[in-house]
């Protein structure tokens, strides 16, 4: 079974570097703020239906757990809109692997002080050494990606032409 969540864990990772390079697209033609209107809208449209078809009943509802939890909600705005612009910016693969190094870096935090309700696992040598791997992976992705992109404002209007 860890297995397959790990499988979905990455799938859900592949999507989500697909939804960023659609949304830079989208935002860059009608406004980073449409763009994440547009993705939270649809977003919420799934979610209530597969809510209504699949969620089986719990003990607790929205409005009876600890407040700080409904929190997490707000947490998905400036990933998006900071996906929508930077994507535009820095390409896909920078702003993705600069998302997870900052994903990694916090979850490693949370994992080690237990914070937000969540067990203690504390750092150890090998999840020091993952992070300091995907800081250099991050690196060597931007490295690459700036002698390629182009830079000037003429060259980036031919080319959303051309699409």
């Amino acid at each position: 079974m860890t297995i397959i969540m790990i499988l979905l864990a990455v799938a859900g990772g592949a999507t989500l570097s697909i939804q960023a390079a659609i949304n830079g697209q989208l935002g860059s033609k009608v406004g980073v703020f449409k763009s994440a209107f547009l993705t939270f809208s649809v977003g919420a449209l799934v979610t209530a239906l597969l809510i209504f078809f699949f969620e089986p009943q719990h003990a607790l509802s929205l409005m009876d757990v600890p407040k700080w939890q409904l929190l997490g909600a707000m947490f998905g705005v400036p990933y998006i809109v900071v996906m929508v612009l930077a994507v535009q910016r820095i390409g896909t693969a920078v702003a993705t692997v600069a998302v997870i190094f900052g994903q990694l870096t916090m979850s490693m935090l949370i994992d080690n002080f237990g914070w937000l309700g969540n067990a203690s696992i504390p750092f150890s040598i090998s999840r020091l050494g993952a992070v300091a791997c995907l800081g250099i992976a991050l690196f060597f992705i931007y490295s690459s990606s700036k002698t390629t992109v182009p830079q000037d404002k003429k060259t980036l209007e031919k080319r959303a032409v051309n699409e």
